[in-house]
């Protein structure tokens, strides 16, 4: 069953231009495997993060580092969760996260849907 729904779409150039604006900013966003991507690929997992927390319900109290976008096992893109959102994905009884991005044309975006099984 569908417990969330999240999107979100980045203006590659804006965040960019943000994130040499306010160096720290990279640093409260991304854990150190993320910010040695891509500007493209940051966007993008920028989005996921933001997309996660609108499919969680956007509770309070989420830190960007407890959702970390990695890839599988099998190259696509999956969440490291930890310390806030993995607790708010419990409270919710989520089992399963799924997550897609994209950049192209100076836009990145990700859409992510979260589950969990079926009460019967």
């Amino acid at each position: 069953m569908i417990v969330g729904v999240g999107i979100d779409v980045v203006d590659v150039e804006r965040f960019g231009a943000t994130l040499e604006r306010t160096p720290r900013l990279g640093e409260r966003l991304f854990t150190e495997g993320e910010r040695g991507l891509p500007l493209n690929s940051r966007a993008a997992r920028f989005a996921a993060k933001e997309a996660l927390a609108k499919a969680l319900g956007a509770p309070v109290g989420l830190q960007w580092h407890d959702a970390e976008v990695v890839r599988g096992a099998d190259r696509r893109p999956a969440f490291r969760l930890r310390g806030t959102v993995e607790a708010a994905v419990a409270e919710l009884g989520i089992t399963s996260i799924h997550v897609s991005l994209s950049h192209d044309a100076g836009i990145a975006s990700a859409v992510v849907v979260a589950e969990r099984e079926e009460q019967r």
